[in-house]
């Protein structure tokens, strides 16, 4: 059975003050739960987030990572850099870096094989826009995405999937229960082509405007693993009781 996941992308949000009162409140309200979770807050903050939560068992992740090792490159944060600072987890592919910094499939599968030889355990992230949806071509898109990043990996052993939706990140909407776990479900079709031997055991996440009150109804579902959640994880109280739905 897979092991529930919740993962907090705080994106540039944060100041110390803020950051130690959130993470402390959060601890707090933190009832017995059976999910893993991971906080991703930014670069300048992961070892403040590594202090507060050295005595628990939410773990620490970054938001993105370098495909690059080491070098000249002013600006980048390496996968090595991410586990020397105490991270587990990494963000690759989030659709914010692909629209934003114009990052290809090809790159977010550098980025992939980076995170993996650091030791780190990579969530891609993957989904379509609301016209791409709307003209039939969320699969088509979503597939695309999926082997342009997993294509050249010799095994999907030690990642997770994030289906975001782009139409439904920090804009309020959610795609359906229903919507999520048919492309959930696709997901995991696709995966298997590439993986047959892991794809069952993959952690699928949805993500877009995951909130307490409709949590649960999404992890109802059948391939639905947990949640990449953005908004939400900036409230301690909503982002417990998502964990805690999980």
């Amino acid at each position: 059975m897979r092991q529930p996941l919740v993962i907090a992308n705080w994106k540039m949000h944060g100041k110390r003050a803020f950051n130690q009162a959130l993470v402390e409140a959060f601890l707090g309200l933190l009832e017995e739960h059976r999910a893993e979770c991971v906080l991703c807050p930014p670069f300048a903050y992961l070892g403040q987030l590594a202090e507060l939560l050295r005595s628990s068992d939410v773990m620490l992740g970054g938001q993105d990572c370098s495909h690059i090792a080491e070098g000249a490159y002013t600006g980048e944060v390496s996968a090595e850099m991410l586990d020397d600072c105490g991270c587990q987890w990494v963000i690759v592919g989030h659709s914010e870096r692909r629209q934003y910094h114009q990052e290809s499939d090809a790159l977010v599968a550098a980025k992939l094989s980076m995170a993996q030889r650091a030791g780190l355990t990579p969530v891609l992230c993957v989904g379509e826009t609301q016209e791409q949806r709307e003209t039939g071509e969320a699969q088509d898109v979503v597939k695309a995405q999926l082997l342009g990043a997993l294509g050249d990996l010799p095994d999907l052993q030690g990642l997770a999937i994030a289906y975001e939706p782009v139409w439904a990140i920090g804009t309020g909407l959610t795609a359906s229960p229903e919507q999520a776990q048919d492309m959930h479900a696709f997901i995991r079709d696709v995966v298997t082509g590439l993986d047959a031997t892991h794809a069952s055991g993959l952690r699928l996440l949805y993500g877009g405007s995951v909130k307490a009150g409709n949590a649960a109804e999404l992890f109802a579902q059948a391939d639905i693993d947990g949640a990449l959640v953005g908004g939400a994880s900036l409230d301690a109280e909503a982002f417990a009781a998502i964990v805690c739905a999980a």
